[in-house]
């Protein structure tokens, strides 16, 4: 997000203007000439913390809604990643305290080796059936179903040798790095 300044002056006028106060009776209470007021909404005085503060005081208001720049686009623009036969599309801002992503796994017969790391892990299968190993036993989840695990068990995922499957999956941070970065 980038601060926009060109807006402080129309964003005062519509808060002053929301509580059907008049310009004399905002600059009164900020302890401000009206003529000083009526520059900054206009945009013909620059506006300085030394005028905005008593001005968000007395509206209730916090400076970042003043100041504010238009949001940062949204949209995930991350590169989808192809690991030891799988294809990872993230699904989250790379620097979220969550991690999701979209994960597509080949057929395979047998499970990979365990692994442990501090987290916890949730998915949902989309389609086909994944192979969770947690702590030594398997489960088969099917589309439609969830797990959630502590990623401190040993614990390995798959696809079912039946075909591929594929699944959304929510890291912590940390589980996040041992699945999408590691071996």
């Amino acid at each position: 997000m980038t601060m926009d300044l060109s807006r402080v002056g129309a964003r005062l006028r519509a808060a002053r203007q929301q509580r059907g106060w008049t310009l004399a009776d905002l600059a009164s209470k900020a302890g401000m000439s009206t003529s000083t007021l009526s520059r900054l909404e206009s945009g013909r005085r620059q506006a300085s913390l030394e005028l905005l503060l008593p001005l968000v005081s007395v509206l209730d208001l916090r400076l970042d809604d003043l100041v504010r720049g238009e949001p940062a686009d949204p949209r995930v623009r991350r590169a989808t990643e192809r690991r030891h036969g799988r294809v990872v599309a993230p699904l989250t801002l790379e620097h979220s305290p969550v991690q999701t992503y979209k994960i597509r796994f080949p057929a395979s017969r047998a499970a990979p080796s365990p692994k442990v790391h501090e987290g916890v892990e949730w998915f949902y299968v989309l389609s086909g059936t994944i192979r969770l190993v947690l702590d030594g036993r398997e489960h088969l989840i099917g589309a439609g179903e969830a797990a959630e695990f502590d990623t401190r068990l040993p614990h390995s995922i798959s696809a079912s040798s039946d075909g591929p499957a594929e699944v959304v999956s929510i890291f912590s941070s940390s589980g996040e790095r041992i699945h999408v970065h590691g071996a």
